[in-house]
């Protein structure tokens, strides 16, 4: 009979007290027979020792917000706690795959339809909706835990606490809601922490942690992991507060989620010079929150542990939850997958049984004594940081897009550069031409300049399955959007400090920043995704020729033309290498951006550097072969590389890399896009029923493989309906063709 972790877990802490209660009958354990005379007057008798029973308190800086029950099992509008369930807010799985829920009055939502409503947009923002795509069929809200496709809409009613972590700085304010679903199994308890992905709030794992974890009946700790929809408005003072309404900072009190750590009079000033200007969380809270985000997730599984003691505990057993009885997975997307390996590198007390990761992003050190082989050949660009590898796209996909091989003539969202109501294809071919006048591209057209652009992103670890999605991934904004973002928050940059001569606003259709709609702001709990996606928050070059400019119409100072900003990308290149792109030559005091700034920014990224010191813990790694957005040679792949190089035998991390998977799987509804790409999301399904299956029952881990999928195919736009067969499960014994594996020290990966 196979003793799985837990059950190992909970018989050392038996034996232990066995061990305990044997010694203390043997005198301490001595063969000895016990022939000492009694003991005198004027020999003290030790007492036994005092046994203190176990206390359920709260972690140390978590604050208790509030605890709710949502018991809906049948649809309505979930404008209210008594309509709403834990997963869908109510509106159920029809819901969820329609049109996005009324406000009774837009302009003031309720907190409990701002819930519904994030919700909604959290499980959209992450998934494939729609039906063609796999939504209730492969996966959504009527597909039960093992499977079997239903006609339910798939309400779980169950309590949500929430709470609120802090280090004393009112700046961190990391939000977590811990969700017990009414079938929580008190005898075969577990909990699924979910951070949330990308710079999501705290509902940004609902789709992927939060669904898998409540079909199982587990308790679901969903954390922001101190990112979130933090939108502080620099004109009026005002805030969200936890529960997503808003309010002026007095108003919000300690319910204030963040505000700007600015002065009244600083900001008059700031706001006479930048007027209708926007503070995010992530970006200006001055905290490098990507930092913390493993210990985040750890915190978020302590209140996990203290609700369920608080909810089941009795006076007799005050702590029947504990990380010796507990399955506990790590387990989420993205920043979250990356917030899930960085818990498990930390977890010192052994809280994490296990870790799913799908598509993480994987902090890299600069040297690490490992490989990479595709194919058979040597990887020559892999293992960057997120800032080292965003800040340099930035500046070479949109020229790289015009290459032959990535260029395209279809019209699709796809291919969104060249969408007619778009037309950023001049702006492409500018940005090509001053990057050759800088000496950054060689080729004397933009055919030549272009190619050399492609193939500088190829050497930098991006792949040929990646020449084409440099077209969309740039100009749907990720590119600009994240090199405007991190540095600043690695830096820890003030709201006031414009950084590389950029800050956040609201725009109108021709890049103005305006004033945000009110009832643009008062929603945005629910629409916004914690970055400057343009709901409402732009990413706005300030000295942009002839006035403050959204990233996509602004002029170069140096260059004079539309040509996305040139010269801010080249700023935000220099934060990250502490050099000028251009002359190569060491930034000083009087440069722009200064030396000091690169220094704070380059002390900022070696904080979130990852170790790949997994502890032993069982880890299943999912990516796609064809992300852009965080690509595999500089991520999955050479974090799996590096942990075998830290842990050597110990290590228990597979890799599953499938093809024809790219980053968003919530881009799969758009045209181009549903026709090349499959979806991730059944993958990091199946990945958490067998890191489950492993733990519970000591059912062995899948081994390390490629999956070979096949695309829709079809016209873009009308992709017809995905079947399994599409997307075939990954395997306990893949074929040689399909292993990954190891080279000496290289991770070996089949084309």
């Amino acid at each position: 009979m196979k003793v799985n972790l837990k059950e190992k877990r909970a018989l050392k802490v038996a034996m232990t007290a066995l061990a305990g209660a044997v010694l203390a009958a043997c005198g301490g354990g001595s063969s000895t027979p016990n022939t000492a005379p009694p003991p005198s007057l004027a020999t003290p008798v030790t007492p036994p020792p005092t046994v203190v029973s176990p206390t359920n308190d709260l972690p140390a800086g978590v604050t208790q917000v509030s605890a709710t029950v949502y018991p809906a099992t049948t649809v309505g509008k979930g404008d209210s706690a008594a309509t709403q369930d834990l997963l869908t807010g109510g509106i159920g799985k029809t819901g969820l795959g329609g049109a996005t829920p009324a406000y009774a009055d837009p302009a003031n939502p309720t907190a409990a339809e701002l819930r519904r409503n994030a919700l909604y947009s959290n499980y959209r923002g992450i998934l494939d909706y729609s039906a063609n795509g796999g939504y209730g069929s492969l996966y959504g809200p009527n597909v039960t835990a093992a499977g079997a496709v239903t006609a339910s809409e798939g309400l779980i009613p169950g309590r949500e606490y929430v709470a609120v972590l802090d280090d004393g700085s009112g700046r961190k304010r990391t939000v977590i809601a811990v969700q017990v679903p009414d079938s929580f199994n008190q005898a075969n308890p577990c909990v699924v922490l979910g951070a949330s992905s990308g710079s999501r709030g705290v509902y940004g794992a609902i789709g992927t942690a939060g669904e898998w974890g409540l079909k199982k009946g587990c308790a679901v700790a969903l954390t922001d992991a101190g990112k979130g929809v933090g939108l502080y408005n620099m004109m009026d003072d005002t805030v969200h507060k936890v529960d997503g309404t808003r309010a002026t900072r007095t108003a919000a009190g300690a319910l204030n989620f963040f505000a700007a750590n600015i002065t009244d009079a600083a900001r008059a000033a700031y706001n006479a010079l930048f007027p209708n200007r926007l503070a995010l969380k992530q970006v200006h809270s001055q905290q490098n929150p990507e930092k913390d985000w493993g210990n985040d997730t750890l915190a978020a599984g302590r209140y996990a542990l203290f609700v369920l003691n608080d909810r089941y505990g009795t006076a007799a057993n005050p702590v029947p939850f504990t990380p010796e009885n507990t399955i506990v997975i790590a387990g989420s997307a993205s920043n979250g997958g990356a917030a899930s390996l960085g818990a498990a590198e930390k977890d010192s007390g052994g809280l994490i049984d296990g870790v799913v990761a799908s598509e993480p992003v994987t902090e890299m050190p600069t040297s690490s004594g490992y490989g990479i082989q595709f194919g058979g050949a040597a990887v020559t660009g892999y293992g960057k940081t997120l800032a080292d590898y965003t800040t340099y796209g930035n500046l070479y996909q949109p020229c790289a897009a015009l290459a032959a091989g990535a260029a395209m003539a279809e019209v699709s969202v796809f291919n969104y550069m060249s969408l007619p109501t778009v037309d950023m294809n001049a702006r492409a071919t500018a940005r090509c031409d001053g990057l050759a006048a800088k000496g950054l591209v060689s080729g004397a057209d933009t055919a030549a300049r272009s190619l050399d652009a492609l193939n500088k992103l190829r050497a930098f670890g991006w792949t040929p399955d990646n020449d084409q999605m440099h077209n969309a991934h740039y100009a749907l904004g990720n590119g600009p959007i994240l090199s405007a973002m991190y540095p600043v928050s690695y830096g820890r940059f003030a709201v006031d400090a414009n950084v590389c001569n950029t800050s956040f606003a609201a725009v109108n259709a021709t890049g103005d920043p305006v004033a945000v709609a009110p009832a643009a702001l008062a929603q945005s709990f629910a629409t916004a995704n914690g970055t400057a996606n343009g709901t409402p928050a732009t990413v706005v070059y300030n000295d942009s020729v002839g006035g403050a400019k959204a990233w996509q119409f602004a002029k170069s100072p140096s260059t004079g033309v539309a040509d996305f900003g040139l010269d801010n990308a080249l700023c935000q290149r220099a934060l990250v290498t502490g050099t000028d792109p251009v002359s190569g030559a060491a930034l000083t005091a009087s440069t722009t951006p200064t030396k000091a700034q690169s220094d704070a920014v380059r002390a900022g990224i070696a904080e979130v550097v990852l170790n790949g010191n997994l502890r032993g813990k069982p880890t299943i790694i999912v990516s796609g072969r064809s992300d852009a957005l965080v690509p595999v040679n500089n991520n999955s792949r050479a974090y799996a590389a590096y942990n075998k190089v830290v842990e050597g035998a110990a290590s228990k991390l597979r890799y599953i890399e499938v093809t024809n998977g790219q980053h968003f799987d919530a881009f799969l509804p758009f045209s181009g896009f549903d026709t090349r790409f499959v979806p991730l999301h059944p993958y990091f399904n199946q990945a958490m029923d067998a890191m489950y299956a492993h733990l519970k029952s000591g059912a062995a881990l899948p081994a390390s493989q490629v999956v070979r999928t096949t695309p829709r195919g079809g016209l873009p736009g009308a992709a017809p309906a995905i079947t399994a067969a599409h997307v075939p499960p990954f395997v306990a014994a893949p074929a040689a063709a399909d292993q990954i594996g190891f080279a000496g020290t290289s991770l070996s990966v089949p084309n």
